[in-house]
């Protein structure tokens, strides 16, 4: 009988409690200032890093998981009995983190089964696919059966943010120089979606209060009336988000959701105030 183990990045956003009730494996993505290296969720926190970026005026850099990092952990899994292991990973449009599982998958093949995943997607998104993932396996779903799950829900998977500053999208040369001040003076808080792997600047609006309610029909329009798990992410904007969420829960079928912080590697980019939705739909039910 096949022992399957679901493993992810770091990038994947779910509650610490979701980690340890389905025994998600993370594989941590690197964050260097200067000299000194970090890994995310071990030894440098969110208000940490937010902190080091006031003082030294500057954005890290961020590393995928080496190879070597894979190798180990895959090993390790082996070592407790695992067979099978789903390393379900950030979009390899966005990150490197897919490649260097694929070749560490590569070189434990002897050893242990790996089946490289790319979510498309990341985040929340991410998250809840690890979480069927795991539900699927201890409901006695084969290994074939989850993939196929997870290609059949993964373009169907959307995720919009809204920023509520553009300093750390114009550090990290996501915007210039000239954008970010134009967009400063006018207000302006663009909206940006990530579908199928792209990453896309949908729409800029005015003020924050016109993005939350933006993002709130974009919310409903990619749920429609179809059964759907919902994910608000944030940075450092917790009860603005757990009322985005309470909102779109009047108007949602609805039937899993969580409030969760924004992963460091992601917030790099989109800097504190960031908020978002992540819609991800159901299984349907045999008998429905």
């Amino acid at each position: 009988m096949t022992t399957l183990k679901v493993l992810t990045d770091s990038s994947c956003d779910l509650p610490p409690d979701y980690f340890r009730e389905y025994g998600i494996g993370v594989v941590p993505i690197s964050i260097r200032f200067g000299d000194r290296v970090y890994l995310e969720g071990v030894d440098l926190d969110r208000n940490a890093f937010y902190q080091k970026v006031n003082e030294l005026g500057v954005l890290p850099k961020t590393s995928q998981p080496s190879v070597g990092e894979f190798v180990a952990a895959y090993r390790a899994c082996a070592a407790q009995g695992y067979d099978t292991l789903l390393s379900v990973h950030v979009a390899s449009t966005l990150s490197g983190t897919m490649n260097s599982a694929t070749l560490a998958a590569q070189e434990v093949a002897g050893e242990v089964k790996v089946i490289p995943y790319d979510s498309l997607s990341g985040s929340a998104a991410m998250g809840f696919m690890c979480v069927e993932a795991v539900r699927m396996a201890r409901a006695g779903k084969s290994v074939s059966e989850i993939v196929t799950r997870l290609n059949e829900v993964r373009p169907r998977v959307r995720i919009a943010l809204t920023l509520a500053t553009l300093r750390y999208a114009q550090m990290s040369g996501r915007i210039s120089n000239l954008q970010s001040l134009i967009a400063s003076l006018l207000n302006i808080k663009p909206i940006i979606c990530l579908h199928a792997g792209r990453l896309l600047a949908d729409e800029r609006v005015r003020t924050r209060h016109a993005a939350l309610d933006r993002l709130l029909d974009m919310t409903r329009e990619a749920a429609g009336q179809a059964a759907v798990n919902l994910a608000v992410i944030h940075s450092q904007v917790r009860e603005e988000a757990e009322q985005l969420l309470e909102r779109a829960k009047q108007s949602l079928n609805y039937a899993e959701t969580f409030v969760g912080d924004i992963a460091t590697s992601l917030a790099v980019h989109f800097g504190p105030g960031v908020i978002g939705t992540v819609v991800y739909p159901c299984a349907v039910r045999e008998g429905e």
